[in-house]
C-alpha cells in the first residue's frame, strides 16, 4: 500500500499488516485518515449519547472491544479487535486481556469503597486502559470516549473537555496531555486531572 504517516510524541506507528486492514483505500496522507477516523468517532459518540451504560456493561472486555469497534469499523478491518503484535507502548500482546480483568477488578473496587473522587476513578481508568493498549490504533481517543461515558453514564456528570482541542494533531495542548499522561504514569494524577477538565 505504501501508507507513510508521520506519527506525532506519544503516538504507536502501525504495522504493514495493520497498515493493509484499512478499508478505504484511496486514503494516502495522515491528514485524510485523521478526518475519516473522526467521522467514524463521532458516530460512535452519537450511538453512546442514546444509551444508558450501567458499570458492570461498561467493565467487561466486550464493552472495550465494542466500542473501539463502533470508533473505528468504516475505516480498519481489525476495529474491536485487539493488537497482535507489540508496540512503543502498552503491554505484551499475550497479556492485554489479564491486564484488563485487573483493571475491571480494580475500578470495581475503587467505586464500591470511593477510593477516589468520580473524576479520579475515570481518569485513573482512561489512563491504565491507554497504558494497556489494546488496539492497534486509536487507544487514546477510545480511552477518552470511555473516561466520558464512565463519568457521564455511571456518575451522571458532565463529560471531560480534554483541552478542547483535537488531541490527534501535534500541538501544545497535546504536549501537555502526553506530560500529564507521563505524571500519570509515575503516579501522580493531579495534572491529568486538571488537564481532563481545562
Amino acid at each position: 500500500m505504501g501508507l507513510e504517516f508521520t506519527y506525532t510524541e506519544g503516538q504507536s506507528p502501525l504495522d504493514e499488516e495493520e497498515k493493509e486492514g484499512l478499508k478505504i483505500k484511496s486514503i494516502s496522507t495522515r491528514e485524510e485518515l485523521d478526518e475519516f477516523e473522526q467521522q467514524n468517532i463521532e458516530k460512535a459518540i452519537e450511538w453512546t449519547l442514546k444509551r444508558s451504560f450501567s458499570i458492570e456493561e461498561i467493565l467487561t472486555e466486550q464493552f472495550i472491544k465494542d466500542l473501539h469497534k463502533r470508533m473505528f469499523d468504516h475505516v480498519w478491518i481489525w476495529a474491536g479487535q485487539f493488537r497482535k503484535s507489540n508496540k512503543n507502548i502498552g503491554v505484551d500482546k499475550f497479556t492485554i486481556g489479564i491486564e484488563l480483568r485487573q483493571l475491571f477488578d480494580d475500578c470495581k473496587f475503587w467505586i464500591d469503597n470511593k477510593t477516589f473522587s468520580d473524576d479520579e476513578i475515570s481518569i485513573r481508568f482512561k489512563h491504565r486502559l491507554v497504558k494497556i493498549h489494546p488496539f492497534p490504533n486509536g487507544n487514546g481517543r477510545h480511552s477518552r470516549l470511555i473516561a466520558d461515558i464512565v463519568i457521564e453514564k455511571v456518575f451522571r456528570k458532565p463529560i471531560f473537555s480534554w483541552g478542547n482541542k483535537d488531541l490527534n494533531k501535534q500541538s501544545d495542548t497535546r504536549k501537555t496531555y502526553i506530560n500529564a499522561i507521563r505524571e500519570a504514569d509515575n503516579g501522580i494524577y493531579l495534572p491529568l486531572l486538571k488537564f481532563a477538565r481545562s
